[in-house]
């Protein structure tokens, strides 16, 4: 059936349309740091409220990213992918209207939504596409858009926001989605395979109240309310669990999760690699304005090295998954990941910029060489019919990994440096912050070597 399909289809072109989608929520997330200033200029906001421009957006991922893989899995891949395409798309015109901060950021939660159901499926959609062998090459490509759209947005973001104001960013968004929506019809029937099962309102239900605790929970770590709502998320964490494990089609694949050694271990790998690279970028951009007196520019053309790194380290370790034991080749990379978060840990004040543009280097390759083996290890281990929801995982675990890495550095800021300024009058406790944050990062990676190589071929 598929060999006969092969004719009225090309893989590399559906390929080329699922990477396309898959560069969007990067690009548009990097690129409107650089439009928050602005933002905050025409609604008057300050800085906690312009802080939930891309929170509401994450907000809306980590929620349905779950609920959109197991739509992908019973009502069809293609389906809810470019019904994300829609959602996405229709966030990003809205956002072009709004006129005040509050409707902006309903827009950004719409996007949100249409990101989740986008990246639930587009990996699912990749493995399904191509078989082992060539898989691993595949998904590399698609996970250097992710790093492409972290290197560009910056530089874009800022041209469009100086040249043609804030909302431009979101009219380059829609235009990239209308090629996507166009051949909608050239994804072949097979990706769209359904299954038809019951869908998991309760742990729908359960799921979004847990996230949202865990959420606001991390954003206000340092108040008794926070205090609370984490303590809830723990609990509601167990009850949901407990529901998940006794339905027959969960929204969390908990049979995978406790049977499926691999899949539990790489899952949980790239919860432990986002936690401790996500923040990396932050910190450093703190630490080159703060202490080294750069300015934003400067300071983030110094960064883009790591992500242009990742764009030609990605599709090479994809090659090299198909070849190896994806595990082996992503414990590796994590390890390398390791090493470059103990070098930050040494940060002084007189660190050579040398020094620190060979760690982003390292730190590049590291990530590189992680990130796209680890997901082909993931998405090799599952049967056709988990694609979405395995799918859904990989993407689960990144944006949890992102929540949890800020909270850490928002935790350990409370702590030793409170609420005060960064003036040069603290700038030792902030040198101490952030040696303390990185050690405690490469120690996280380096654990997270040892449960990588525990891994077994599925």
């Amino acid at each position: 059936m598929e060999q006969e399909e092969s004719k009225s289809y090309s893989r590399r072109f559906i390929l080329i349309l699922v990477t396309v989608a898959t560069f969007l929520n990067p690009f548009t997330g990097s690129a409107i740091n650089l439009a928050l200033p602005a933002i905050g200029g025409e609604f008057s906001a300050d800085a906690a409220t312009l802080a939930w421009v891309t929170s509401a957006y994450l907000l809306a991922s980590v929620i349905f990213l779950l609920p959109a893989g197991r739509l992908g899995d019973s009502r069809g891949k293609v389906t809810v992918f470019l019904a994300g395409i829609v959602v996405y798309t229709a966030g990003s015109l809205l956002t072009i209207l709004t006129p005040t901060m509050d409707l902006l950021l309903v827009c950004r939660f719409i996007q949100g939504m249409g990101g989740a159901m986008i990246y639930a499926n587009s990996v699912a959609l990749i493995t399904h596409l191509y078989p082992p062998g060539e898989r691993g090459y595949a998904i590399g490509l698609n996970t250097t858009a992710v790093y492409a759209g972290l290197s560009l947005g910056p530089f874009l973001g800022g041209a469009l926001t100086q040249f043609l104001g804030w909302r431009s960013i979101f009219i380059v968004t829609a235009l990239l989605a209308v090629p996507v929506l166009f051949y909608a019809g050239k994804f072949p029937a097979f990706l769209n395979e359904r299954q038809r099962e019951h869908f998991d309102v309760a742990g729908l239900i359960l799921s979004s109240a847990l996230i949202l605790c865990l959420f606001l929970g991390l954003a206000w770590v340092t108040t008794p309310t926070g205090a609370t709502l984490l303590a809830a998320a723990l609990v509601l964490g167990a009850v949901f669990f407990r529901v998940e494990r006794g339905r027959q089609n969960p929204l969390l694949p908990v049979t995978l999760l406790e049977k499926n050694r691999v899949f539990a271990a790489s899952n949980a790998a790239a919860l432990i690699n986002y936690s401790a690279t996500f923040a990396v970028g932050f910190l450093l951009s703190l630490y080159l304005q703060y202490i080294r007196g750069y300015e934003p520019v400067a300071a983030g053309t110094l960064l883009l090295l790591q992500p242009i790194v990742q764009v030609f380290v990605a599709p090479v370790a994809g090659r090299l998954a198909d070849r190896m034991q994806p595990g082996l080749v992503a414990s590796v990379g994590m390890g390398i990941t390791a090493v470059g978060l103990f070098g930050f840990s040494l940060l002084g004040e007189t660190t050579p910029i040398a020094a620190i543009l060979a760690l982003l280097v390292l730190l590049g390759v590291g990530l590189g060489i992680f990130s796209s083996p680890n997901t082909t290890a993931i998405m090799g281990c599952v049967e056709k019919r988990y694609y979405g929801s395995a799918s859904a995982m990989v993407a689960m675990m990144r944006s949890l990994g992102m929540m949890l890495s800020m909270g850490a550095v928002l935790v350990v800021f409370a702590v030793i440096m409170g609420s005060t300024t960064v003036t040069p009058a603290i700038f030792p406790e902030f040198l101490a912050s952030l040696r303390l944050i990185f050690l405690a990062f490469a120690v996280l990676s380096a654990f997270g070597v040892l449960l990588s190589l525990r891994r077994n071929k599925c």
